[in-house]
C-alpha cells in the first residue's frame, strides 16, 4: 500500500510477474481491508494466464467475501484464481489440533 502512495506500485508488480511460482499461503487468515483488496486484485491480474501461483486457504469460496468485504471484488479475484485452476479441496482433521493433544 505504501508503493501505491509512493508510485512504485507499477516496478513491484512487475517483479511479481517475473517470479515463475508465487504461493499465498493462508489467505484469508487476515481479513483485507479495501485497499489491500484491490492490490491482491492487481496483483493476481498482472500473473493471470501467465505465471503459477499457487494458493492456500482454510475457507471455502463462499467464505472469502467475508474477507474481502466486496462482493464483487472478490467474485473478480475468484475469476482469476480458478480459471484454468486444479482446486484441491482438502477436508479432514487438523494435523496441528490433534499434534497438540
Amino acid at each position: 500500500i505504501e508503493a501505491r502512495h509512493e508510485n512504485r506500485l507499477t516496478l513491484y508488480l512487475r517483479q511479481f510477474k517475473k517470479i515463475d511460482l508465487l504461493i499465498l499461503d493462508e489467505l484469508g487468515y487476515v481479513s483485507f481491508d479495501l485497499a489491500a483488496a484491490e492490490l491482491l486484485f492487481q496483483l493476481l491480474a498482472t500473473r493471470y494466464e501467465t505465471m503459477s501461483t499457487i494458493i492456500t486457504s482454510n475457507l471455502s469460496f463462499s467464505e472469502w467475501v467475508k474477507v474481502f468485504h466486496d462482493p464483487a471484488l472478490t467474485g473478480a479475484i475468484l475469476d482469476r484464481i480458478t480459471q484454468n485452476a486444479i482446486i484441491l479441496n482438502m477436508n479432514g482433521k487438523s494435523y496441528r489440533r490433534e499434534k497438540k493433544a
